[in-house]
């Protein structure tokens, strides 16, 4: 997991000059405050207002020239996890063709998607761009792939314990990124919200309204998703569809580069309806869900083009995801991570044997748990935790060479 650890030196000056009150005089910082508040009372009654956010965990003081949900979005793409997602799978492996969606240029087409959306309806960009921005933060290496053996290896040891990207997101931004020398980002409770709420894989919605009544403990990362709220906000919502509209056209083209599928036409999507591209299918779906939504307190999209986008989705799992190509891929990803996790669980039973492995994987994890903020709070995480906030974080190249060091060396 410290493969980019040299970055947090590289960027800390330019964070640090960010928002300097102190450069700034009382009469622009009043002018400031007055146009943000002239932002708020312009945006549409089903908006989120910055000055109505909920606020954060530990309260600040404000003092720069960003409103809350900006100072949120700097947190996000300053850190670590969101720059490892540059070098993390979307859904197809193969680092030797620089064209095939990496997890980094999904959330930035989801944040493009999300803010046409907002913009239209007129709603708190600022929030859909922090939301958008971290909603996949919590990714593993190799996709979903990876996601579904994290999972595996923790019910094996306790069937109470559960991985899922959205709860992980929330976890890595609350307990493991630092702000300020500082663990946990201590983002306010709409941008969390609309994180762990963003889930894009119910292919049969239509319609979200918003669950304006949610509290703080409905964004623990210890709900599975079955169990848990919608988002909060009409700007979760929007970033939740965008999930979906991001993905559908995308996974079509990358499965033609790959050689997944021979032609588009392997995908029978509804063109006559939602278009035959992936430009048309996005254009389409934007359009109608802004047309559904506009002055409604919901983020809604009609019938037909739910039907359309729901068939869509449904072909990509029976001609692309769970293609044989896709499938070996995934089996090939299964091993390294079922390899990684059983050798790390093995190394936090016992973290001085770990400390002195002749593995430096092994000891580097060894290192990643004694400063872990949990462990050094003393606070009785399970043992396989520490595993799972491990993996998760690598990038797919250096899980590979994790796993290469340990069992090939």
């Amino acid at each position: 997991m410290s493969d980019n650890l040299s970055f947090q030196d590289l960027y800390a000056d330019s964070v640090a000059c960010i928002g300097k009150s102190d450069k700034i005089s009382e009469a622009t910082k009043a002018k400031i405050r007055m146009l943000q508040e002239q932002k708020d009372k312009i945006l549409s009654v089903n908006a989120t207002k910055c000055s109505e956010s909920r606020g954060r965990i530990v309260k600040e003081d404000y003092g720069d020239v960003r409103n809350c949900f900006e100072r949120d979005m700097g947190r996000i793409i300053y850190s670590q996890a969101f720059r490892r997602l540059k070098h993390k799978t979307q859904v197809f492996f193969n680092p030797a063709n620089d064209h095939i969606c990496s997890r980094l240029e999904h959330v930035l087409y989801v944040d493009y998607i999300a803010s046409t959306i907002g913009s239209a309806l007129n709603l708190n960009v600022d929030l859909i761009k922090a939301i958008a921005l971290g909603h996949d933060i919590g990714h593993t290496p190799f996709g979903h792939s990876g996601e579904r053996v994290l999972n595996k290896k923790l019910k094996e040891i306790d069937p109470k314990l559960y991985f899922e990207h959205e709860s992980n997101g929330l976890r890595v931004l609350n307990i493991l990124e630092k702000h300020n020398e500082d663990f946990g980002l201590n983002l306010t409770f709409e941008v969390r919200d609309g994180i762990i709420c963003h889930c894009g894989e119910y292919y049969d919605e239509r319609k979200l309204v918003p669950c304006r009544d949610k509290t703080e403990d409905d964004l623990s990362y210890l709900i599975p998703k079955k169990y848990r709220k919608g988002p909060a906000t009409m700007e979760g919502c929007v970033v939740r569809f965008a999930d979906k509209i991001a993905y559908v056209g995308r996974d079509i083209e990358d499965a033609l580069r790959t050689g997944v599928i021979a032609s588009e036409f392997d995908v029978p999507i509804v063109s006559d309806v939602i278009g035959s591209s992936n430009s048309e299918i996005i254009n389409f779906l934007v359009q109608d869900i802004i047309e559904n939504s506009m002055d409604k307190g919901c983020i809604m999209m009609s019938d037909h083009a739910g039907d359309a986008l729901e068939h869509t989705l449904k072909e990509n799992v029976a001609k692309i995801y769970t293609a044989g190509k896709v499938k070996t891929y995934e089996k090939y990803c299964d091993v390294m991570l079922e390899g990684l996790f059983d050798a790390y669980y093995e190394a936090v039973k016992n973290l001085e044997k770990a400390e002195d492995s002749k593995s430096s994987s092994i000891r580097k994890f060894a290192e990643f748990v004694k400063n872990h903020p949990e462990y050094k709070a003393g606070i009785d995480t399970p043992l396989p935790i520490y595993v799972s906030d491990y993996i998760a974080g690598m990038t797919d190249s250096f899980a590979v060479s994790s796993f290469n060091e340990i069992y090939k060396s």
